[in-house]
């Protein structure tokens, strides 16, 4: 009988950590499409090859444990899908407009398949960019650039919709209703480009609307107030479309540094969401406008600039109730000595699980767990993600 305690308090144990790991947990994977970052692999045009590359990519991270792919389906104003809007994607097809030959609806395709593996499927689009790059991109004569091009603003390589144009806003707002009126797809994401992301000793030159638009408002108010008035619509859109179909921001990392702002972070991050990117997320969150918050938090622990135990903290204390899931450099494996450290991640993951009004991680991004750095696919299977979990609900 002496032994009894200790049997019973192991059993305890081990009941108690089951337990945990039955509450709920976002395991997510950015899938990007952009230059053939992780899906379909450069050259492949091949439709049959195509799906069978999805597939093998959807069952190594059902393997690893993941229950969500965020997938990218509308990188630079074009579609991964039949859009009656913009054209197919260069990276699908090779070239801008041309459809799948032997045709296919990917975005179809790409849900069934994500659904069949009990997995949630999250149509990631970027808002405002709309030629990934003046000199290289392929733009087909149907391309929004080229039949609204005063809509456009070009900075740097990139050609941008002007977020300060009223009809911009109703446009993307019909292009998101578009794929949540006809697809099955749990939530639309947004990632962290707004406004761009500011290019040294140049200016985004939306001069000619703020003239006409402003109305007083200083220039940053007035930017803001732009990518707010966005966010307002799609949710609206969204919502009226399909109730149960979830938004989702996963912005940069920082909101605002201490030294801007009191309520900001303890970071020095050389850009931040409100004073560079117009992004407002606080205000987003606290007017429930979005679901959820997937904040890249990209860094490593004791970074110079942005620690990342600092930041799970900020916003662990900036949610308002909403969901926050910590998005997760994965393909920063081996980049330097932190990330060299077969613990980093983990060490991530088991922060994240331990710090309160967190729900989840999505890892960026798919094509780096098929290297299975720092043998990091092993301890998912084995440790962190071995027991399948639900994702959380929306709050």
């Amino acid at each position: 009988m002496k032994f009894f305690p200790v049997a019973f308090f192991v059993f305890c144990m081990v009941a108690f950590n089951s337990s945990a790991q039955i509450k709920p947990e976002f395991r997510g994977v950015w899938v990007a499409t952009v230059s053939n970052i992780d899906w379909p692999s450069s050259g492949n045009y091949n439709p049959e090859t195509q799906r069978a590359e999805f597939i093998r990519l959807l069952d190594l991270h059902k393997v690893n444990g993941m229950n969500a792919i965020v997938m990218q389906v509308r990188p630079a104003t074009d579609a991964f899908y039949p859009s009656p809007y913009e054209p197919w994607s260069q990276w699908l097809t090779g070239k801008q407009g041309q459809p799948p030959v032997p045709y296919y609806d990917p975005l179809e395709f790409m849900i069934e398949e994500t659904h069949k593996r009990g997995m949630e499927f999250h149509a990631w689009m970027n808002p405002y960019r709309a030629m990934f790059n003046v000199n290289s991109s392929s733009i087909a004569a149907t391309h929004i650039t080229r039949l609204h091009p005063k809509w456009f603003l070009q900075y740097g390589d990139t050609k941008y919709f002007d977020p300060g144009n009223k009809e911009v806003l109703q446009y993307v707002a019909n292009v998101v209703k578009d794929v949540v009126s006809r697809y099955n797809v749990d939530a639309v994401h947004f990632d962290d480009y707004f406004y761009p992301y500011r290019i040294a000793g140049k200016e985004f030159p939306d001069d000619e609307n703020y003239q006409r638009y402003g109305k007083g408002m200083n220039k940053d108010d007035w930017r803001r107030s732009n990518v707010d008035s966005i966010i307002v619509m799609l949710h609206n859109a969204i919502k009226q479309t399909n109730s149960k179909c979830q938004f989702g921001i996963s912005p940069f990392g920082v909101w605002r540094n201490a030294d801007k702002d009191p309520d900001g972070s303890n970071t020095k991050a050389g850009q931040t969401n409100y004073d560079d990117l117009y992004a407002d997320i606080l205000l987003w969150l606290k007017n429930d406008w979005i679901d959820y918050v997937a904040p890249q938090l990209y860094w490593e622990f004791g970074h110079k600039a942005a620690p990342f135990e600092v930041l799970v903290d900020w916003w662990s204390k900036h949610t308002y109730g909403k969901n926050c899931y910590i998005g997760l450099g994965i393909y920063r494996a081996g980049s330097n000595e932190a990330w060299k450290d077969k613990t980093q991640l983990p060490r991530q993951i088991e922060l994240i699980r331990n710090t309160p009004n967190l729900n989840g991680m999505i890892f960026f991004s798919s094509k780096t767990f098929d290297k299975n750095p720092n043998g990091w696919n092993d301890s998912l299977r084995t440790n962190y993600f071995s027991t399948p979990v639900a994702t959380p609900v929306i709050k």
